[in-house]
Parts: C-alpha cells; structure tokens; sequence
C-alpha cells in the first residue's frame, strides 16, 4: 500500500464544524481509509468556530497519535478563506444550531449569511472540481445557497445529506396509509 499510496496525490478534504460529535465520529473513517480508499493519502482542513480552536487542537492531537498511514497533514483554523485553499473535497457539517426561542426565518438569515460567505470562498479558493457535501441543516437551504454562491464550480459537485428527511417523508406516508414505512 505505501508503494501505491506513493504515487497518488492527496485529498485535500476540509471539515466544517470539526470540534463537533459528528466530525469527531467522521475523522477516523477518513485517516482510515474508509472514505475516499486506503490508497489515498488526506490532508485534513478543519474549520470551526474561533471558540471551538482548543477543542480542535485537542482533535488534531488526537488524530496525530493515532499514526494514520494516510493522514500526511492537518491544518486547524477558524479562518474559512485557509481551511478552502486548494481543497478537493468539502464536508460541511458545520451550521448555525436552532436556539431556544428562535424563528425559522432568523435561523435562515445566520445560515444564509454563513453559507453564501464559504460558497464565494469555495468558487475562489478550492480546486475547480471540488466535491461538497453539505449535512448542517437545513442542509438542502444550505446546499442551494453555498452553490449559487460558487458559479464556476459544476453545480452536480453539490450534494446535501437529506437522509433524515427522505426517512420522515416515507413514515408519514406510510403511517397514512397504513403500511411499513419499508
């Protein structure tokens, strides 16, 4: 595999919201080669909020002990214009949480604002072929914003993960009818 991997350029993956429980569980599948081949070496971008930088330290450190054969650098950042450079792969898990007392609409606007800001750094600074998986909800609202806000990067490289709504949809309409939902 070292042979192999020698002679393929790394992914350059960035990780939205990277001090979160869910990029926490993701990482490892990545070093480990589950995700993109275990003949693909990964530059690792990690991108939080400049609060969450300790924590993310703390996550870098942990993924360095770990001794990940494929794992050849990580770079940790709350700044979105240095965690975008030159990046193949984009998985934004990161969004702005639904608080107590929150309207829909203002939970939009932060997301919008959020999204609109990484879509114009994604068009300006990540490969032009980049592939963009957008899960922080409402991740299709998300997805749609980050990609109108990228023109020069083919809007088939944007994909929102929707699985929990695709699951919702199918048992209500299952319980409507009165059938298993599978």
């Amino acid at each position: 595999t070292s042979i192999a991997m020698a002679s393929k350029a790394p992914y350059r993956v960035c990780i939205t919201g990277a001090a979160g429980q869910i990029a926490y569980s993701l990482l490892p599948h990545i070093c480990l080669g589950r995700t993109f081949g275990a003949d693909r070496p990964i530059i690792l971008h990690l991108l939080d909020i400049e609060r969450a930088q300790q924590a993310l330290q703390g996550v870098k450190m942990e993924l360095e002990d770990c001794g990940f054969d494929l794992l050849q650098e990580v770079v940790v950042t709350s700044d979105a214009s240095i965690a975008f450079k030159g990046i193949d792969i984009c998985v934004m898990l990161g969004a702005f949480p639904r608080g107590p007392g929150m309207e829909r609409k203002d939970l939009l606007a932060k997301n919008c604002a959020i999204f609109k800001q990484q879509g114009r750094l994604l068009d300006e600074l990540a490969s032009k072929d980049v592939k963009v998986v957008v899960v922080g909800n409402p991740a299709n609202t998300n997805c749609w914003v980050a990609q109108q806000c990228a023109p020069s990067i083919p809007k088939g490289n944007f994909t929102a993960l929707t699985r929990l709504d695709a699951n919702r949809s199918q048992s209500q309409i299952a319980m409507r009818l009165r059938v298993p939902p599978s």
